[in-house]
């Protein structure tokens, strides 16, 4: 994934969803990867990645949206 780049990570499977739409929605293809392991109980990471070149504007999205929270 070497052209693309981390934006966000949550342990939780809603909030990368909801993200990840907000990401979509101002037209950043956005790929979710879930390092969640549900075998011996929910552990590890959800992460959004998004182009190299989008990332800044992404990053300002995600911080702005936590900022909400």
């Amino acid at each position: 994934m070497e052209n693309r780049k981390k934006v966000f990570t949550t342990t939780l499977e809603y909030a990368a969803g909801l993200m990840k739409d907000k990401l979509e929605a101002e037209g950043i293809d956005t790929l979710i990867l879930n390092q969640r392991d549900s075998t011996y109980g929910t552990f590890g990471t959800i992460e959004l990645y998004v182009l190299n070149e989008e990332a800044e504007r992404a990053q300002k999205i995600v911080d702005s949206n936590q900022e909400e929270e």
